[in-house]
């Protein structure tokens, strides 16, 4: 069978995400469950570089308000008397008083990179930052799992790509933005059709096998998602969707075990107050949601959302009321199953500062050692190659 471009081109349309999933997803058919009380990741990126000084507020340090004498944050949610939360991410203050979150402060690595696109590679990659990997981090996990595994471990991220963290050299998750939309494309005659013939040419041929594997799967994820109907009532944001998405397949028996959103931008050098209580007021309501979700269905305990981003921002705000690329950051963790909870570390010292911009305390590289190993029970240092200890919050 002859195959013109402009039909390669709209088989292409249905495969994209094809070519960065793994071949044991073909596996998933076999309706392997995790394991009870197997615990799940769930990584919230935050796209773009959020300051986290306007997220977790030194609240009685002057240089902070001298430095940011127009968007320093005055009303923020008090943690303890020297620090506050900003005001539009209420619910994480109900679940700092409620001993069900974990904040990680002046996250970083040495040498850091002020690119948006490096430092999300170093982030992804848990490279050095002279050092260029193949692989992401979480990819390397599937790498490492689906070694020693009879079913491996499966990732999934809610997106149109799938980010460089999930791409291991063996494995790689599988992207989607919606179940039902990626079912019903699969399902298209014409695709099914198509995938019953035999082609010599090893492009094409391979094209058809992704085809094939997205057929499978697809209707394998679209069931899942649907196979616990939630009764939570999750905000109509993108970020919303995308949680309750996440929601009914933790729900179900699907064989995932990490699960991976980006929400953004925060690249906020101009009115940056506006821009990140928007994004924040849809964070706090979706967070809400998921967890509300989580709790009424008794598994919040075995469920860990963790967020970052690429790089904080400068401790002087700019002359456009927002503020420039910087360095360190803070790390939200979530969940039921803490082992420490609230401020786990010191604030960032306003007073010893490198070039206006904060020195960072804390590895993120230890960051992953520990959920590898704490949480998804893998071997950190073969995923990583970091040896330096791990932490114990959870």
């Amino acid at each position: 069978m002859l195959i013109k471009r402009r039909e390669f081109l709209k088989i292409s349309s249905l495969a994209t995400a094809s070519f960065m999933m793994p071949n044991f997803l073909k596996a998933m058919a076999l309706d392997e469950a995790l394991v009870t009380n197997q615990k799940i990741l769930v990584v919230l990126q935050f796209t773009g570089g959020n300051d986290g000084l306007n997220t977790i507020i030194p609240t009685k340090n002057d240089v902070y308000f001298r430095e940011r004498n127009s968007i320093a944050i005055k009303d923020s949610l008090p943690l303890n008397d020297e620090t506050g939360i900003n005001p539009a991410l209420s619910y994480f203050k109900e679940l700092f008083d409620n001993g069900e979150l974990s904040v990680m402060n002046n996250v970083g690595y040495p040498d850091p990179d002020k690119s948006h696109f490096r430092s999300m590679d170093i982030w992804h990659s848990a490279s050095r930052s002279d050092e260029f990997l193949e692989t992401g981090w979480l990819g390397r996990f599937l790498d490492e799992e689906c070694y020693r595994c009879e079913h491996p471990t499966q990732a999934l991220e809610v997106d149109d790509m799938l980010s460089f963290a999930l791409k291991g050299e063996n494995n790689k998750a599988f992207a989607f933005k919606d179940p039902k939309r990626l079912y019903q494309t699969s399902q298209e005659k014409y695709f099914k059709s198509l995938y019953d013939h035999h082609h010599e040419d090893e492009t094409v041929s391979y094209l058809y096998q992704t085809l094939g594997s997205t057929i499978n799967n697809a209707d394998y994820i679209f069931e899942k998602s649907k196979s616990k109907k939630t009764e939570q009532t999750y905000p109509n944001s993108q970020l919303g969707k995308d949680f309750k998405t996440v929601a009914s397949l933790i729900k179900s028996d699907i064989n995932t075990q990490v699960y991976y959103l980006s929400v953004g931008s925060f690249d906020t050098h101009v009115n940056q107050n506006d821009r990140q209580k928007k994004l924040f007021s849809d964070i706090n309501e979706a967070v809400k949601s998921f967890v509300t979700d989580l709790k009424s269905n008794g598994i919040f305990e075995n469920v860990l959302l963790m967020t970052f981003s690429e790089f904080g921002r400068r401790v002087a705000q700019n002359a456009s009321n927002g503020t420039d690329h910087g360095t360190a950051n803070q790390m939200f963790f979530i969940s039921g199953g803490l082992k420490k909870k609230g401020l786990l570390n010191a604030l960032p010292d306003l007073q010893k500062l490198n070039e206006g911009d904060l020195i960072y305390t804390e590895d993120f590289r230890k960051v992953y050692a520990t959920v590898l190993k704490n949480w998804l029970k893998a071997d950190s240092s073969k995923v990583l190659g970091w040896k330096n200890g791990i932490y114990d919050f959870i």
